[in-house]
């Protein structure tokens, strides 16, 4: 018999078509599609199928311009974390030098009363205090603003001794009414570096330093025991009452008198008592100076401590002094 001659020119060329025709993958995709080797054509399907020649291209580009945007998506975000970032660092560095403008500069104190805290109570200028020492958590509120800082925003002006164990200045636990189990003591809520209840840990462990053990953040320190003073400008006969702390020298109290009066280093501090009048020395304190603190006899006595406040005399020595 005899094979029909169209019949082996179909079947010559279908293999010519098929040999031209190459199986590749592509990645990008992830998927297999076909190459003609000689006229560069694609397809997803077998040679001879109709409607998908041609396409591979169009979906790779497709494909590769989705990458690109992702790609740009993801280095534009980093980006502007970084320039956040930056902000974040430069609020800090401002606001830590506007406050450090505002709390009188180079005229920090050593020594604080807690009206000196109170004055520090809000979120951009937080202070609070705790066994003695008088910390600023503003930055460290700004860096972890969230839930987590609002405790401390509410605390701010205020002694948080309680919540820490006086005899490891660590966090204070307690027995969790709740779980029956040991956990912090968070009156206010947990806060920025307190762990979590059930883990055991002193401290979140995403922490170094815990800020209550961070000396870097202390200011000063809170004084143990307040004393109220007035100071007679003798040439303007202008009074003025200070709350002080007992551990001030009285060199420290006139940077207090600054706010009163910038000149105050023109004065010449006396005092005028039952020993007589006297010039006192601005190293010493008001104790050392002979002008004793009388709150005790006062209590003992059930006479009110406002009752009588030493006078100090400011006498103008006529040497006017720039004020600092």
């Amino acid at each position: 018999d005899c094979i029909p001659l169209a019949f082996v020119v179909f079947v010559t060329l279908r293999s010519a078509t098929m040999a031209s025709w190459v199986q590749e993958y592509n990645y990008t995709v992830g998927r297999a599609y076909w190459r003609n080797a000689s006229t560069g054509e694609t397809s997803w399907d077998p040679p001879g199928a109709a409607g998908s020649a041609g396409t591979v291209d169009a979906e790779q580009a497709s494909a590769v311009a989705l990458q690109a945007h992702i790609k740009g998506r993801k280095v534009r975000k980093e980006q502007e974390e970084r320039a956040t970032s930056a902000k974040m660092v430069q609020s800090v560095y401002r606001g830590r030098e506007a406050r450090h403008q505002l709390s009188g500069g180079a005229r920090r104190k050593k020594y604080y009363t807690p009206a000196d805290v109170a004055a520090h109570d809000r979120a951009d200028d937080l202070w609070v205090s705790l066994f003695h020492k008088v910390v600023d958590l503003s930055d460290l509120v700004f860096l972890h603003a969230g839930p987590l800082a609002q405790p401390l925003i509410e605390a701010a002006g205020t002694d948080i001794t309680h919540w820490f164990d006086p005899a490891t200045h660590g966090l204070r636990r307690h027995i969790d009414p709740k779980t029956g189990t040991l956990a912090p003591f968070v009156p206010l809520g947990r806060f920025i570096h307190c762990p979590p209840a059930g883990s055991g840990a002193e401290f979140d462990p995403a922490a170094e330093v815990p800020w209550w053990l961070d000396d870097s953040l202390v200011v000063g320190a809170l004084t143990r025991k307040t004393r109220s003073v007035r100071l007679l400008n003798m040439l303007t006969q202008q009074e003025t009452a200070l709350e002080v702390c007992a551990e001030e020298t009285l060199d420290e109290i006139q940077q207090r008198y600054l706010d009163h009066n910038a000149h105050s280093g023109s004065y010449a501090w006396k005092r005028t008592d039952a020993r007589g009048s006297r010039f006192l020395d601005m190293r010493r304190t008001l104790e050392a100076n002979g002008v004793p603190d009388e709150d005790r006899t006062f209590d003992s006595l059930s006479i009110p401590d406002d009752f009588y406040v030493p006078t100090l005399h400011l006498y103008f020595a006529d040497d006017l002094t720039a004020s600092a």
